[in-house]
């Protein structure tokens, strides 16, 4: 009985941390739901706390969660040559993010829900970076040639799949943002680490993500 009412707990308090607070559905709806969240950036200091603080999973059926999707995809739209955007660069800290896949043929624009990244490869790949939300920055950092990804879509359907190469750089730089990593603090923390090194990058590489 015990076991049964601390299980009943668990559930409602991870229903609960998925909903959307009021604050978060007031930005998400602010303005023409049809246009572009503004980008946070690093060089505005309540944004910059926004970048670094850790997002928490999202209610995939929430109608709001839909329409912070499409903005999220129009955010990353206006752009100049963005690759990826995550939640937190539109102010939510919440797991939702857009990766261009070029791993697949029309080379797409996806969005993924609760991202979580299963399993890494030991290879690592050297490549330029830069952020949409870091004016001006652009550095050299490794990335796990191959992942493995598991994520839910708007429906709540669960999927799984192995990424490799330069999406999968997109791809593991997005889900940093959700833990409040950025590329600009990641570099003293690499300079420690030895990876083998592999040029498996596309010439478009050093746009912003």
């Amino acid at each position: 009985m015990k076991k049964i009412s601390l299980l009943f707990i668990f559930l409602i308090v991870f229903i609960n941390a998925q909903k959307l607070t009021k604050s978060e559905i007031s930005l998400i709806n602010q303005g023409d739901i049809n246009t572009a969240l503004p980008i946070y950036q690093t060089t505005d200091s309540h944004q910059h706390t926004t970048l670094l603080n850790v997002s928490t999973e999202i209610d995939p059926k929430d109608p709001t969660t839909a329409t912070l999707v499409k903005r999220m995809k129009e955010s990353l739209l206006s752009t100049d040559g963005g690759v990826g955007i995550a939640a937190p660069q539109v102010g939510i800290n919440r797991k939702v993010i857009w990766v261009q896949r070029f791993d697949k043929q029309g080379e797409p624009l996806e969005y993924f829900l609760n991202p979580v990244i299963t399993w890494r490869s030991e290879l690592q790949n050297l490549g330029p970076e830069g952020d949409l939300s870091i004016p001006e920055f652009r550095d050299q950092f490794y990335r796990s040639k191959v992942i493995q990804l598991e994520y839910v879509d708007l429906k709540g359907q669960k999927f799984s799949e192995m990424v490799e190469g330069f999406t999968a750089v997109i791809f593991q730089h997005e889900i940093d943002h959700l833990f409040g990593i950025l590329i600009s603090d990641k570099k003293k923390k690499e300079e420690n680490d030895e990876y083998l090194k592999v040029d498996a990058f596309k010439k478009s590489d050093a746009v912003g993500r």
